[in-house]
């Protein structure tokens, strides 16, 4: 593992168990086992590694896109999206919930539409791909609709996995209402 993975799985680690307000560069190199100096070549401040953290996020949802849904038809891909995506939000509950109360504290939030440009350019091109087939309506406009889509699924899964203790059949019911949603919004029905 390089250095700035290491400290940005430290960060993880030692926000978790201390809180974002406690915990300092110290606790993260410690926890990394690298000189302070070093944190600094990879991060200005103790709050900017929330921005990597975020890129390690979206990074492991994209790779969870990929392994599942990657030459599957495009209309299948965007019928499993919204599972795909709510499994990775329940999977990194602690993650996410991290990254919303460090976020907001750093000017690292300004980067939040870069960070997620690579999932956006991902669905994009699915959603081009729906188009040309059909499986959408022509009017849909992938490169906005793939930012609606993903607020869209990440908000209610957030919804389910973050905010409340939610039991397992309404958060299939919410998924699905969320499903028939997209499918309408699309033009699929």
């Amino acid at each position: 593992m390089d250095k700035r993975a290491a400290i940005i799985e430290a960060a993880i680690a030692v926000f978790g168990e201390k809180g974002v307000e406690k915990t300092t560069v110290s606790d993260i190199v410690s926890r990394a086992g690298i000189a302070q100096g070093t944190y600094y070549l990879y991060f200005p401040s103790r709050l900017s590694v929330m921005g990597g953290i975020a890129e390690q996020v979206v990074a492991r949802l994209l790779q969870r896109l990929h392994e599942r849904l990657d030459g599957l038809p495009a209309a299948t891909q965007l019928d499993s999206l919204a599972e795909a995506i709510f499994a990775v939000v329940e999977e990194q509950h602690q993650v996410v919930a991290l990254l919303y109360s460090g976020m907001t504290q750093t000017d690292e939030m300004r980067r939040w539409e870069v960070i997620y440009t690579p999932l956006y350019d991902w669905l994009q091109q699915v959603l081009e791909q729906a188009r040309a087939e059909g499986a959408v309506a022509a009017v849909v406009q992938p490169r906005y609709a793939a930012r609606v889509l993903v607020g869209a699924i990440e908000a209610a899964a957030e919804q389910v996995h973050l905010y409340a203790s939610t039991p397992a059949d309404e958060a299939q019911a919410h998924r699905a209402e969320l499903e028939r949603f997209i499918r309408a919004g699309l033009g699929r029905n």
